[in-house]
């Protein structure tokens, strides 16, 4: 398990790449929604571990999205890549 000042960089690494699809206009609305979404549920004040799960559910559900360009999946993917080692 990471140390806690590890884990907050991994979080603001995780929000940039966020901001990044966010600000993607190639990114379809239901993804950039569900990012967004996750991005709000990972910065509320709630235990980690259940900030860390909501966020996870919520990118999960859009990461196949079959409209998604092929460099926001990757982002994704990695995203979600680095949600499930924080919260393991």
């Amino acid at each position: 398990m990471p140390e806690n000042n590890e884990i907050e960089d991994m979080i603001s690494q995780i929000i940039t790449k966020m901001d990044a699809l966010l600000n993607d206009t190639t990114v379809p609305k239901n993804v950039r929604g569900a990012v967004s979404t996750a991005k709000s549920k990972l910065n509320e004040k709630a235990d980690r571990t259940v900030r860390v799960s909501n966020a996870i559910y919520s990118i999960d559900e859009v990461s196949n999205d079959i409209n998604l360009p092929p460099q926001a999946r990757t982002t994704l993917w990695s995203i979600l890549s680095m949600l499930e080692a924080i919260k393991n």
